[in-house]
C-alpha cells in the first residue's frame, strides 16, 4: 500500500542544500523531497529570525524519477539555522523534523540544522582510518628496543618481550610494560600494505614519552618516546604518509600526565598544573595514583598546552611533523573536577587555537556517551562514535552494551537487541547533530579500549561480517583498529587482550576479513553516496535492518539480517524514486534471490547475512 509519508525526505547534505558550509550573511536554497501524489497542498519551512518565529513557503522546482522537489531560499544571519517543516493536507497537518513525520507539533530539538562559518575537515568523510597501537604494530628498528629492566614503574621492571608472537600477559602480570618493540619506523615500512588495503589515514595511540605500553601516562608531551622512534622518526613517518595522500592524527591525554612528567612536583614551577594540596597530596584520574589531573585555572598552564605559538598542540601542527589533527583521550573530562566545569571555557579555546594553525585540523574527543554538547560547530569535530555506532551495532550483532557493566540495570537485559532498538539509537545519536558534523563522525567497532567483537566465541562470522557492513553504512569516516581485517587473535576478558602483536607471518590477506574490507572500502571510494550523499533507514523489524546511502543518480541499500535461520524481507523503497536492480550480485560480489513488487522488494535472506545492493534508475 502506498504511504507519501515514506517519501518525505532531506537532510543537510550538498543534494538538499545549496551550501552546506555558508558563511554568515549568505542566502542558501532549501530542498525537500516528496512524492509527486501526495496529498499535501502546502509545504511551510518553519524557522526563527532574530528570535521570532517564520514561517517560509516551499515552492515546486522540479520532478525526478517520481519526486517532487520544493524550495525556498533564507538568508543566514546567525550562527545556526534550525528549521522544521509543516506538511499541510487537507484535513490535517503533519510536522517533519530529523526525527521523522508526526502530528504533533515539535519542540525545536530535532531540527534540521546548519551552521555558518563552521570550518569542517572536509578530507574526513573521505577518510577511512587504521588505528595502531604502535608498540605491538611493526618493529622497524630493533636498536630502539627496550631493554630488560632498562628501567622500573611503580616498582616493577621494563621488559622486552623477546617473542613477537606471543600472547600479552594481564595487567597483574605485566603492569602494562611488556614491549614488543613496535615504532614509527615499522609503520613507514608498512605504509605499501596500508595503501593496498585501502588506509588513507592513519590514528594513533600516544606516542610521545612515558613509562608504559599505552603511554597515557605522558612524561614529556614536546618528546616522542625514544623507544618509538623520537620526534625525527615522527618527521619521517608524517613526510611518508603526506607524499602517499595519507593523513595522520595523535592522541594525547591533557586531562592528566604521568605522575613521572617533569612538571609534577610539589614545589616546582609548575605546581600550579595539577591540584596539590598543602600536604602534598594530589587529585588524579579516576583514583590512579599514576595520573594526575591537570588543573587549567591556570593561564600558564593554558599557554604551554595550546595558546602559546610554542604549545604542544601547535608544535605538532607544525612542520617539520605537520600532523593532521589529534584525538583527544577522555576529553569528556578535561577541565572538569566537581565544582570545577571550565570545559565550555576550555574547548573553544582549543579549537580556536588548532584551527588558527590548520583549518582542516580534526578534533575528535573520546566520550563513550551522548556528546552532542561537543558536537555543535564550537568545540569537538567529532567524538568517538561508541554511542551511535560501536555500542548499539555490537549489540545488534549479540553482544551486551559496552557499557553495560558499569549499569547493573542492563546487565540482564536480552541480546542481541533487535532492529527497531538499532534504528532507534542511531536515530536518536544523529538527529542531534547538523549534517556537516554528521559527516566528521568517526564510525569504530573496536579500539585499544574494547574486546575486538570478532574474538567474542558467541559471535559469528557473519554477525561479524554484517556489523562490519553496517559501520560502512553510517554517515562519517571508517576506523578500523590494526589488525581486525587480519582476524588478530585476543581475548574479551581483560584489555591487554586486545592489544595482540600484528600477526605478519600469517597468510590473512587471503582471508574473508581481509576480502570483507578491502570490497568495502572500494566500493566506499568509487561513489559519493557514501562521502556525500544522504542515510536513510528504510527497514527495522525483528532481527533484520535496511538503510540506504544515496546521491542524485546513485541509491545504495544495506540490509543485514542477524536471523539464524533463512528469512525473506520485504523493504519499502518508494521514499527512493523509481527503480530497478540491474543485476542479481550485489557489490560484494553475492548473488542474491528477490523479486520486484514494484514500490517494494523482497530479499531472500540467508542466516546471519548481509548484501550491499546498487538501485539504479528506470
Amino acid at each position: 500500500m502506498k504511504d507519501w509519508m515514506k517519501s518525505v525526505f532531506t537532510d543537510g547534505s550538498r543534494y538538499f542544500v545549496s551550501n552546506p558550509l555558508p558563511k554568515k550573511g549568505e542566502t542558501i536554497t532549501l530542498w525537500l523531497r516528496i512524492c509527486e501524489w501526495s496529498p499535501v497542498r502546502q509545504i511551510l519551512l518553519r524557522t526563527k529570525q532574530s528570535g521570532e518565529e517564520v514561517f517560509l513557503p516551499m515552492e515546486w522546482d522540479y520532478s525526478r524519477n517520481g519526486l517532487a522537489y520544493f524550495k525556498t531560499r533564507v538568508t543566514l544571519w546567525e550562527d545556526r539555522l534550525s528549521y522544521h517543516f509543516y506538511l499541510e493536507c487537507e484535513e490535517r497537518t503533519y510536522f517533519y523534523d530529523q526525527r521523522g513525520i508526526s502530528q504533533l507539533p515539535p519542540d525545536e530539538a530535532g531540527d534540521f540544522v546548519i551552521l555558518t562559518d563552521y570550518r569542517q575537515p572536509g578530507w574526513v568523510k573521505q577518510a577511512v582510518f587504521y588505528q595502531i597501537f604502535p608498540d605491538r604494530f611493526c618493529n622497524g628498528s630493533q636498536a630502539n628496543d627496550v631493554r630488560d629492566g632498562e628501567y622500573t614503574f611503580e616498582g616493577y621492571p621494563a621488559v622486552r618481550v623477546k617473542d613477537w608472537d606471543q600472547i600479552p600477559s594481564g595487567y597483574w602480570d605485566s603492569h602494562c610494560l611488556d614491549f614488543y618493540g613496535g615504532d614509527l619506523d615499522g609503520i613507514i615500512r608498512k605504509i605499501p600494505y596500508l595503501k593496498k588495503l585501502g588506509v588513507n589515514a592513519l590514528y594513533l595511540n600516544p606516542i610521545f614519552a612515558g613509562a608504559t605500553v599505552h603511554k597515557y601516562d605522558c612524561t614529556d608531551y614536546f618528546q616522542v618516546d625514544p623507544h618509538l622512534g623520537g620526534n625525527e622518526a615522527l618527521a619521517r613517518l608524517s613526510h611518508a604518509l603526506h607524499a602517499n595522500a595519507m593523513h595522520l592524527i595523535l592522541d594525547i591525554s591533557i586531562n592528566h600526565t604521568g605522575k613521572g612528567h617533569k612538571w609534577f612536583h610539589k614545589d616546582g614551577p609548575e605546581q600550579e598544573y595539577y591540584f596539590f594540596d598543602e600536604g602534598g597530596g594530589y587529585r588524579c584520574w579516576h583514583q590512579v595514583e599514576s595520573l594526575p589531573v591537570l588543573n587549567y585555572t591556570s593561564e600558564k598552564l593554558r599557554r604551554v598546552m595550546y595558546l602559546d605559538e610554542g604549545s604542544v598542540l601547535k608544535t605538532w601542527l607544525k612542520a617539520p611533523y605537520g600532523i593532521d589533527g589529534w584525538r583527544f583521550d577522555v576529553a569528556n573530562e578535561v577541565g572538569r573536577l566537581e565544582g570545577l566545569q571550565l570545559q565550555r571555557e576550555i574547548w573553544p579555546q582549543i579549537r580556536k587555537s588548532i584551527k588558527e594553525e590548520n583549518p582542516q585540523a580534526y578534533i575528535l574527543g573520546e566520550d563513550w556517551a551522548g556528546s552532542s554538547e561537543f558536537v555543535q560547530g564550537d568545540q569537538w569535530d567529532s567524538a568517538m562514535n561508541y554511542a551511535g555506532c560501536a555500542r548499539p551495532i555490537r549489540e545488534f550483532a549479540g553482544e551486551s552494551d559496552l557499557l553495560d557493566a558499569r549499569h547493573p540495570c542492563r546487565r540482564d537485559c536480552a541480546h542481541p537487541q533487535d532492529a527497531a532498538y538499532l534504528a532507534g539509537r542511531i536515530r536518536n545519536f544523529l538527529c542531534r547533530l547538523p549534517w556537516v558534523i554528521s559527516q566528521n563522525q568517526f564510525n569504530l567497532l573496536d579500539s585499544h579500549d574494547t574486546a575486538r567483537l570478532h574474538n567474542n566465541p558467541d559471535i559469528s562470522l557473519g554477525a561479524w561480517k554484517n556489523a562490519v557492513l553496517l559501520q560502512f553504512a553510517l554517515p562519517g569516516c571508517v576506523s578500523i583498529y590494526y589488525g581486525d581485517e587480519a582476524g588478530i587473535g585476543g581475548r574479551i576478558q581483560d584489555v591487554e587482550g586486545c592489544r595482540y602483536p600484528m600477526p605478519w607471518k600469517e597468510d590473512f590477506e587471503s582471508g574473508e576479513r581481509y576480502r570483507h574490507y578491502a570490497r568495502l572500502i572500494q566500493v566506499r571510494k568509487e561513489s559519493p553516496a557514501f562521502t556525500e550523499g544522504s542515510f536513510q533507514i528504510l527497514y527495522a523489524l525483528g532481527l533484520q535492518f535496511a538503510c540506504a546511502r544515496f546521491a542524485e543518480a546513485e541509491r545504495y541499500l544495506f540490509v543485514c539480517s542477524m536471523e539464524k535461520e533463512e528469512r525473506s524481507i520485504e523493504i519499502d523503497l518508494q521514499g527512493l524514486g523509481s527503480w530497478k536492480i540491474g543485476e542479481a550480485r550485489d557489490m560484494l560480489g553475492q548473488v542474491f534471490a528477490y523479486e520486484d513488487l514494484g514500490e517494494r522488494l523482497r530479499l531472500e535472506m540467508p542466516a546471519e547475512s548481509g548484501y550491499l545492493i546498487r538501485l539504479e534508475e528506470p
